[in-house]
């Protein structure tokens, strides 16, 4: 279980960013009314994903050492910069940037956001994709050990 459990977050992670920036909100944008209420309807999702995303990233550092060990696990040194990026990002984008766009600003803060979402995908597809692949390059190792 606890061996795919970073799996999961990262699943997760992605998926759940992938989902809100690739379809709920254009879609909410497309079809409400007003730029107003689309607005308003599309800060609340997204304010939504940034506690995802912060639970995820949390739960990631949490996992990345088992008590007691003395190192990391295999996959959370491969991924770490990027769940501390896309912590980070998350973080930036909600408390930093969201305030500015609600505040109507000027379009460059919405420009900020969109940028920060992207690279917020970007570090969860590198930790999905890191994670993965150790999974896999264990189960194969795994798979290749002849029983005793």
């Amino acid at each position: 279980m606890q061996a795919r459990l970073p799996l999961l977050l990262a699943a997760l992670w992605w998926g759940s960013l992938t989902a809100m920036g690739g379809v709920a909100v254009p879609v909410l944008q497309a079809h409400l009314p007003s730029p107003t209420q689309a607005a308003a309807a599309c800060a609340a999702l997204l304010a939504a994903q940034t506690w995802i995303s912060i639970a995820c990233c949390a739960l990631l550092l949490v996992v990345s050492k088992r008590k007691y060990a003395e190192r990391q696990e295999a996959w959370a040194q491969a991924a770490m910069v990027f769940v501390l990026g896309g912590l980070l990002l998350a973080l930036v984008a909600q408390y930093g940037v969201a305030p500015r766009v609600a505040a109507r600003q000027g379009a460059v803060w919405q420009y900020a956001a969109v940028a920060l979402h992207v690279l917020q995908w970007c570090c969860a597809l590198c930790t999905l994709w890191k994670v993965a692949a150790l999974a896999l390059a264990g189960r194969d190792d795994a798979e290749a050990t002849p029983p005793a």
